[in-house]
């Protein structure tokens, strides 16, 4: 039996997905997705079952072998990527979830943070790239930890297994406790200098090592996978999937994926580099030699796409989208700050609402939906404007996700960070990730190989002049302050 194909599992935000790739001629040939649902329990707390997850990631492989007439035999090995920060608490004798996931969108343990004193900040920060916050794993382990009574019991019995989606996975599908660096590197226990689990980190935390995994390379070899033929031989959080999807290997190279929230990465090579308002981070890890990466993550993007949509009904069709900004003069000098879970790099503000600003009786539904898609450019600029530093250039981005598919955006993107916003041929970046990982592990790659396979499908360029950028970004500054005044008010009440 010829061996042709690599199968990605893509666990999203909203969705899981099995992606299927033939080798023979580089292509994704078929996708099997299902959603899955979103608990809001309490106003800033977002979970889900991952049981369902699990569940439906497992309905979606067998669908996508079976109706694609796969034989298991011809497929190479699986990937994995996965929506980041994430946490699931499962006990280690049965698999079960001993709780819902708590999500990275969750702002539960904003407090918690708050009163973290600055020594221990700045230790977060030398150690593991990233900015205390709730949106990082280690709040939402220790909140389980002194929450859920079951987890205390299993503690105490070193039963208690902590890790983020892909951990969960990888456990149900081979029995192994593990996760890669990239997860492992946005637990905010993870010391991305010694690329080890922090003792210190974890006993601030309160969190017992052996609650966690065993810490590998992105293209490893896990295991056999439970009921087929072939092996996990691959894991990398989805936003590191992206990069190495869009063929981001060199120092400099920068993507943006739109998509639930917005996520800028640039790779740094093989050094960190510290950068005050923005996260280094592990960009990707091959035969353990680790590529760092600059990241600045937009919390709400295409979400409050969806939510003009589905809570306000100021469109039907998402693809109509583009066509209605671009029928507009301007803006109206209206501006949406979607800070519907706070505000991510660079402001790391937790407190901060959703807000339209600048409305007047000349405003249309048609500005408030222009204003939507310009925030996402605007705060992408915000955050490649933080990235910058003397000793790397950024030339261009490369972009993908959902809202890619939006040409008004991709165009204002260019407009806005005064540089070119490239578009690749194939849209499934984050899936082509952990494809790729996985066929380095089985040798049937190399990372030239899959430079080479890049593809340009549209290059979209500037447009506008520099002082017109900057005349849009002045008035999104001061929309920004204003929200953020707003929440410093409201927490003096």
């Amino acid at each position: 039996m010829e061996k042709k194909y690599i199968i990605a599992l893509d666990e999203g935000t909203t969705s899981v997905r099995s992606v299927l790739y033939d080798v023979t001629t580089h292509q994704i040939v078929a996708i099997s997705q299902k959603p899955f649902k979103q608990f809001y329990p309490k106003s800033g707390w977002v979970e889900q079952d991952a049981n369902e997850i699990w569940t439906k990631q497992i309905q979606t492989l067998d669908e996508l072998i079976t109706s694609n007439n796969i034989d298991p035999d011809s497929v190479i090995g699986l990937g994995i990527t996965n929506q980041r920060e994430t946490v699931v608490a499962w006990d280690k004798t049965t698999g079960e979830p001993i709780y819902h996931a708590i999500v990275w969108q969750c702002r539960r343990t904003s407090d918690y943070i708050d009163k973290i004193p600055n020594t221990i900040k700045r230790k977060i920060k030398d150690k593991t790239g990233l900015i205390a916050d709730a949106y990082f794993s280690a709040s939402k382990m220790k909140w389980i930890i002194d929450n859920v009574p079951t987890a205390k019991k299993l503690l105490q019995k070193q039963n208690l297994c902590f890790g983020t989606i892909d951990t969960y996975l990888a456990f149900r599908l081979t029995g192994k406790f593990v996760t890669d660096t990239t997860n492992a590197s946005r637990t905010m226990l993870f010391n991305i200098n010694t690329m080890q689990w922090d003792n210190d980190l974890l006993e601030y935390f309160k969190i017992p090592r052996h609650t966690l995994a065993q810490v590998v390379s992105c293209n490893e070899i896990i295991g056999q996978v439970k009921g087929y033929p072939f092996e996990l031989c691959g894991m990398i959080g989805d936003q590191q999937s992206s990069l190495v999807g869009q063929a981001c290997f060199k120092k400099g190279m920068t993507k943006t994926t739109y998509g639930t929230g917005c996520f800028i990465l640039m790779n740094v090579g093989n050094e960190r580099i510290k950068s005050k308002s923005t996260l280094c981070t592990i960009g990707y890890t091959i035969d353990g030699k680790t590529t760092y990466a600059l990241e600045g993550s937009v919390f709400s993007a295409c979400n409050a796409i969806d939510w003009m949509k589905n809570n306000l009904g100021l469109y039907e069709d998402v693809a109509t989208t583009s066509d209605i900004c671009e029928k507009l003069d301007g803006n109206g000098d209206v501006y949406f700050v979607p800070a519907f879970t706070g505000l991510g790099a660079p402001y790391w503000n937790s407190y901060t609402k959703g807000s339209i600003l600048g409305m007047t009786l000349a405003t249309t539904k048609d500005h408030i939906i222009r204003a939507c898609i310009e925030s996402i450019a605007y705060n992408t600029y915000d955050i490649i404007k933080a990235m910058s530093n003397k000793q790397i250039s950024i030339q261009e981005v490369h972009v993908d996700g959902g809202g890619s598919k939006n040409r008004f955006l991709l165009q204002f993107q260019s407009n806005i960070i005064q540089r070119p916003v490239i578009k690749s041929m194939e849209s499934e970046s984050t899936a082509l990730g952990a494809i790729y990982m996985a066929g380095l592990a089985k040798k049937i790659f190399t990372v030239n190989d899959i430079a080479n396979l890049y593809q340009i499908k549209q290059t979209y360029k500037p447009n506008i002049s520099r002082h017109n950028r900057d005349i849009l970004m002045s008035k999104w500054d001061n929309a920004v302050k204003t929200v953020i005044n707003d929440s410093k008010q409201r927490s003096k009440k």
